[in-house]
């Protein structure tokens, strides 16, 4: 087996310099860690990490606990940011997933800290408040696409999705829609109710009334479970004599439904009717003819920022802010004229 012993002789230089260099630590000349680097290549040399993590106490890796983002389209790139961080800065990663079951959390928690995992990136699938299940463990953690109930203590990042849906209602407003229809997402969804008590603030502030204005409840039910109505009463919104002219909805997926219901109407989009939705799920954003307008949530941002944030707990340094958000941006298509 090659040791750190072979490297050095063959770079020519001490074993502390061998670790140092495979530590990531500063203060080495470049010239002298490409010679050092060639050496570990040519010969193969793999670090042994768990002789490093009882030295150090640290085992130089982040711990991921998601409730089931690794498994879906919608929030993967959250994991995706966390990832490019890790691999920028010399960074191992171990991904857990809980599907949302409690006590298979407790026991993550538990062999994270086995394990000297150094800080957690605790993610979920939908932007909600949560309080971990870590028990008694006690390490770095910074919450991704959620934040904690007020007694956790846990620093957070988060969308800003009433930002995102009020800017998103005002550039419909700006060109011009004065009779719009909206359909809800599930209320028991955080970024459902923040979108919707966006929306209807900018629809005040442009002095429309209630008969300007058609808000409906596209699904309702348990979150995973729930019974979709979007084509149904998107179809009814349109039916009317002084139909909308423009459709908000409250995610791409139900954006999609509305398509199908404009379309089985034989409404053009957007001449007859502009329809924009929001999350930018490229599955159905960019497949949808016209390409849907949209609001990108920042999911790869979400898990970029939060790693960096993570670190700065674990090296000991306090956040300027516990509570992170991080701007929606509006992306435009062809869907509203």
């Amino acid at each position: 087996m090659i040791s750190i012993v072979d490297v050095a002789k063959a770079a020519g230089v001490s074993n502390k310099t061998v670790s140092r260099v495979v530590n990531g630590e500063p203060n080495v000349k470049p010239a002298t860690k490409e010679r050092v680097e060639k050496a570990i290549a040519e010969l193969g040399y793999v670090p042994n990490m768990a002789a490093r993590s009882v030295r150090s106490n640290r085992s130089n890796t982040l711990g991921i606990i998601t409730d089931c983002i690794s498994t879906t389209p919608y929030s993967g790139d959250i994991v995706r940011g966390i990832q490019d961080w890790a691999e920028e800065h010399g960074r191992t990663v171990l991904l857990a997933n809980t599907n949302g079951d409690v006590e298979k959390e407790r026991q993550i928690w538990r062999t994270f800290q086995a394990h000297r995992i150094d800080g957690v990136l605790y993610a979920s699938m939908y932007h909600r408040e949560i309080s971990p299940t870590a028990g008694d463990v006690v390490i770095p953690t910074v919450l991704l696409n959620c934040h904690p109930v007020s007694s956790s203590g846990y620093a957070s990042i988060e969308p800003d999705d009433y930002q995102g849906s009020r800017d998103l209602t005002k550039y419909v407003l700006s060109r011009g829609h004065r009779r719009i229809g909206y359909v809800r997402l599930n209320p028991s969804l955080l970024g459902a109710e923040l979108r919707l008590a966006a929306f209807q603030e900018a629809i005040a502030e442009a002095g429309l009334g209630a008969a300007d204005v058609d808000v409906r409840l596209g699904m309702e039910g348990e979150i995973g479970q729930e019974v979709n109505h979007v084509f149904e009463i998107v179809k009814a919104m349109l039916s009317k004599p002084e139909r909308p002219t423009a459709i908000l909805c409250g995610n791409d997926e139900m954006a999609l439904q509305a398509y199908l219901a404009a379309l089985g109407l034989g409404l053009r989009i957007p001449q007859d009717v502009s329809i924009v939705g929001f999350d930018d799920f490229k599955t159905v954003s960019t497949a949808l003819k016209p390409a849907l307008t949209t609001v990108a949530l920042p999911y790869y941002d979400l898990g970029y920022q939060g790693a960096d944030r993570l670190n700065q707990l674990i090296a000991g340094e306090s956040l300027d802010n516990d509570a992170l958000v991080l701007a929606c941006r509006i992306v435009e298509r062809g869907s509203c004229r």
